[in-house]
């Protein structure tokens, strides 16, 4: 049995990939800071599907936390803290936390669980667009997405043979933050001509994990408005 845990699967695309996951048959564990909520979304999810507590803020308990997953075949971390920081108007705590969370964080969950990962195991974590399309409040989330790229580099070599890849959704169309709001800014520069969908990504994060080639890999799923 397939064994994927999903930090941050109570939600958006993190719950997208776990339900896939749990569509295949895999043993699935998604993580979420409420307890209660997480066991709500892991049964509406089904199958094979639990739940932990998991705080990427404060990443001195996830060892704990993840006491009690024994194996694991794929790692997807997409948890995030949302802050709209910019220099007028920066916060300082709120700039340490969505760091501690988005690069502390998630580097220290692929410590905790490197030593359980089964032979050909893999690691995809999340990061974004505005790594490379900065906007206005987004100084940390540029900040934090452009350093998951050094992030994935050096972990694949501290966790060789296992790989570490970060896919970087551009805006996702029909995904609950964005579905409701009509005529983006990035839909008339898109060449493909719309949005990307929840359905890409997901199979972007599935190829990432499947593809034993791919390692250390930045993948943009962004329609190409990077060129645009």
């Amino acid at each position: 049995m397939v064994v994927s845990v999903v930090v941050g699967g109570t939600n958006g695309l993190g719950r997208a990939i776990a339900e896939r996951f749990a569509e295949r048959q895999d043993t699935v564990i998604i993580t979420g800071r409420d307890r209660l909520r997480a066991d709500a979304i892991a049964a509406e999810i089904g199958g094979d599907t639990r739940a932990l507590a998991v705080d990427l803020s404060s990443p001195k308990t996830i060892a704990d936390a993840f006491a009690d997953v024994a194996e694991v075949d794929n790692l997807v971390i997409t948890a995030i803290q949302q802050n709209a920081i910019s220099i007028a108007d920066f916060d300082v705590q709120a700039a340490i936390d969505v760091v501690t969370v988005k690069l502390v964080g998630y580097i220290e969950t692929v410590r905790v669980l490197s030593s359980r990962f089964r032979p050909g195991a893999s690691v995809v974590l999340f990061g974004g667009l505005a790594n490379v399309l900065p906007y206005p409040g987004s100084t940390m989330v540029t900040t934090f997405n452009s350093g998951l790229g050094g992030v994935v580099r050096t972990l694949a070599r501290e966790v060789a043979p296992f790989r570490v890849n970060v896919v970087h959704p551009g805006v996702v169309g029909d995904s609950p933050k964005w579905r409701d709001v009509p005529n983006h800014p990035h839909l008339p520069r898109t060449p493909i001509g719309r949005l990307v969908t929840m359905a890409e990504i997901v199979d972007a994060t599935e190829f990432l994990l499947r593809n034993s080639g791919v390692n250390a890999h930045e993948l943009f799923v962004d329609g190409g408005v990077r060129i645009s």
